[in-house]
């Protein structure tokens, strides 16, 4: 329907990511380990919000599947480079930033976001990343933001895409206004962050850098182990933060590998009648 201008569109489908599998989990993992890590950071809290991602269903799929994908030779989007995201407010105009697919539905994420110390980043900007270790994230307008700038260097850990939503809208959807798209209330942004609320409860994280070094020293090639020493020294003395630590570690083990081992060193140093048997059965 048209009037006006005014654009109808309706939600065909509604489709949640599940984190069942190893690889999920340990990507849900690393999430609320970063939420910690930068809430530490920012006096006590991570900021989190909720974003919308719209874009071709290929591009839709291959970021469920692989996760999100930025580059510098990307050409910069009108808020620099990086993965902008529409605030939880402003789901209409993900909305015409989709592409129909050749049934002519659209598809768009709805995302788990960590903000942190958000910066304002001007229209037109070239801005690939922080402009100090001060700011997480980057936004349109401090005020009232209608874009989330997330840098590359974070995407994959600051952004958890929670649902799929498709719909169908008319071809001339860009340039138009959605009078509704009747998006669900389960999916809506208070919805979304019950359900996230409602995955496996966790232990909370706690960085304990000797046994996490010792940990991956055991899987680590020596010339990353260096260069992970060198970062653990330079937390201790204080010269980056535990959030660049955290990123440092995931850079090197990868995201995956670094969420298996906290949880391992979490189980260890949780149960030390299980270590205290170990060595008694060694001696």
């Amino acid at each position: 329907m048209q009037s006006a201008g005014v654009l109808d569109a309706s939600v065909v489908a509604v489709h949640r990511y599940l984190f069942s599998g190893w690889t999920r989990h340990a990507t849900w993992q690393a999430h609320r380990i970063i939420e910690k890590v930068v809430a530490e950071k920012c006096g006590g809290n991570a900021n989190v919000g909720w974003g919308w991602y719209g874009g071709s269903r290929d591009l839709i799929c291959r970021t469920v599947l692989h996760g999100f994908f930025c580059s510098r030779s990307d050409h910069p989007g009108p808020y620099g480079i990086g993965v902008h995201l529409f605030s939880s407010n402003h789901s209409f105009d993900c909305a015409r930033s989709s592409d129909p697919d050749e049934n002519g539905l659209r598809h768009i994420l709805i995302c788990r976001v960590i903000l942190g110390k958000r910066e304002l980043v001007p229209f037109g900007s070239k801005q690939s990343s922080p402009s100090s270790r001060e700011f997480d994230s980057g936004v349109d307008s401090l005020v009232n933001p209608k874009r989330f700038i997330i840098w590359s260097s974070d995407m994959n850990s600051h952004i958890l895409p929670l649902f799929v939503v498709s719909f169908r809208a008319p071809a001339n959807l860009r340039g138009k206004k959605l009078r509704k798209l009747n998006i669900p209330r389960s999916i809506q942004p208070s919805a979304a962050a019950a359900a996230a609320v409602r995955q496996p409860a966790r232990r909370s994280a706690t960085l304990n850098v000797t046994n996490i070094m010792n940990a991956l020293a055991e899987v680590l090639p020596a010339p990353s182990m260096v260069l992970l020493n060198k970062s653990a020294t330079d937390f201790r003395a204080k010269r980056i933060t535990r959030a660049q630590l955290i990123r440092r570690m995931g850079t090197l083990a990868g995201k995956e590998l670094l969420a298996s081992v906290v949880k391992s060193c979490k189980r260890s140093e949780s149960n030390p009648i299980h270590q205290r048997d170990d060595t008694n059965n060694g001696s």
